[in-house]
Formats: structure tokens, C-alpha cells, sequence
């Protein structure tokens, strides 16, 4: 941090984007916009269940995080038109919520992001509808423990591609596949920010890891083929063979003591 407490920057390569190292005060913004969606996204889940629909869900989403005096940091982003993205199955992402009904054993991700005095979260949690989650049980914890692997690697003096590395080594060694096209990002003022945190990489490659570099980092597993397709609403991503996917994300800063997870609670 600099002696004003502000943010300041670093130039990853010559022709990149800026990449902003936030100060304490905006880290302590961040901490809450994480806190309050990450309450949001628990307080829906909570509520899921076979027979309630992924509008539902959403609704949730948008009083909570509106009771908390934050804003919704995707409503109206690039014209989406909910708070949350909610996919289902072979949705990967940027599901829109619709009167959908959740049935039993379907695969939900909820991603969502709040604003606090301007800087952003973002956060995504998915999991299994109903009693019986045996079928798919295992992409999910297998994309939970890939984001958990990830985290570890959020350390100073570490390059991107650890944090890169980390996920795919773990994911395509339990057999699973990693979406290419989608990515993880930095975030701060806003929602999206250089770098971008892809899921395939090579340890020891990319920027090194600095105190105050802020990571949105998302692995997005498919049980199938990797590759993608974007269905005729212009924003849900599905798996183009109709594979299972998982989604996780977490807010992350890298401190001099380690990570600290922002959509924590």
C-alpha cells in the first residue's frame, strides 16, 4: 500500500491493462460487499428446494442484499436483467432466472456479486436439489475442493499460474474437464479487472502475486467435453455436449500473512 492508503498499480506486461493493489480501507469494503452476498447466496440455498423456481431464488438474492444497503452488483451489467445468474445441470453460467422449477437432484449454481461504497464481490456456491445427491455429488465437491486448492496457492510471492495449476491439475486428474473460454478475473472498483485468473495454466508462469492484489477465481467444471455453447437468450453458457457442470467462486486478497477468502462467512 502507498502512504496515502489509496490503491495503486502495477503494468503485469507492456501491453497489458492495469492491475490494481488495493489499500486497507478498500479491502475493508470489499470485506463486507463479500460478507453480504456471501449471506445472500447461503439464505437462498437455504430456501431451495425441489418445487421452488429459480425466480424464486433469485428474489432472495435481491432483498437481502438490498436490506444490507449494498447494491446488486449484476442487475443491469452489460444489460443482465437479474441479481443473480442461476444455472441448472448443463448450464454453466449466466443463467437467467425464469419461473424454471427446481426438480429433484438437479445441479444449481448461484452466482452473484454485491457493491459496497463502490468496490465489488463476487461469489458463486453450487449444490444439489433434494435428498438423494449420490448422482452428482462428486463434480460438486470435486469443483469445491479444486476452488479450495486454488486458495492455497494465493500466497505473496507465488505467480498466477499456481493459482491456474492448482485447479487443473486436481480436476483432470479425478477426470473431470475444465471450461476454457470462461474465466476468473481480478475485481475491485470493478466487477471486472485485469488479470484474468484462468483455470488451466502452468506453475510458475504469469504476474507475481503481490499484498493487496484482489482475485475473483472461479473454476468451472464439466463432466463431459470443455467445450461451450451460448444458447439464443444471449447469456446462458451450457456445455456443448449436454454434460453436468459446477461452479464455484470466491472473492480472494493476497495479504502478507496468506489469503483471506472475502465471501467468507
Amino acid at each position: 500500500m502507498n502512504a496515502t492508503g489509496e490503491e495503486r498499480s502495477i503494468d503485469s506486461t507492456p501491453n497489458s491493462k492495469m492491475i490494481s493493489l488495493k489499500s486497507k480501507n478498500e479491502i475493508d469494503r470489499m470485506r463486507e460487499a463479500g460478507r453480504i452476498v456471501a449471506v445472500a447466496v447461503r439464505n437462498a440455498f437455504s430456501a431451495m428446494e425441489p418445487g421452488i423456481t429459480t425466480e424464486e431464488l433469485n428474489a432472495i438474492t435481491r432483498i437481502d442484499i438490498e436490506k444490507a444497503g449494498a447494491k446488486p452488483a449484476f442487475l443491469g451489467l452489460y444489460g443482465f436483467p437479474a441479481v443473480a445468474c442461476i444455472s441448472v445441470n448443463e448450464e454453466i453460467v449466466h443463467g437467467i432466472p425464469s419461473d424454471r422449477v427446481i426438480l429433484e437432484g438437479d445441479v444449481v449454481t448461484i452466482d452473484c456479486g454485491a457493491i459496497v461504497d463502490g468496490f465489488y464481490s463476487d461469489h458463486a456456491v453450487t449444490a444439489i436439489a433434494g435428498k438423494d445427491k449420490r448422482k452428482h455429488k462428486g463434480i460438486v465437491e470435486i469443483t469445491k475442493k479444486s476452488l479450495d486448492r486454488a486458495i492455497n496457492k494465493v500466497m505473496v510471492g507465488n505467480r498466477l499460474g499456481d493459482i491456474s495449476h492448482a485447479i487443473e491439475s486436481y480436476v483432470r486428474s479425478e477426470g473431470y474437464e475444465l471450461v476454457r473460454e470462461y474465466v476468473g478475473h481480478g475485481i475491485g472498483r470493478q466487477l471486472h479487472e485485469s488479470p484474468q485468473v484462468p483455470n488451466i495454466g502452468e506453475p510458475g508462469n504469469g504476474i507475481k502475486l503481490l499484498p493487496g492484489l484482489t482475485l475473483a477465481i472461479e473454476p468451472m467444471v464439466t463432466a463431459g467435453d470443455w467445450k461451450t455453447r451460448l444458447l439464443q437468450d444471449n447469456w446462458t453458457v451450457v456445455t456443448k455436449d449436454g454434460s453436468m457442470s459446477c461452479h464455484f467462486e470466491h472473492t480472494v486478497v493476497v495479504t502478507e500473512d496468506g489469503p483471506e477468502v472475502l465471501t467468507a462467512i
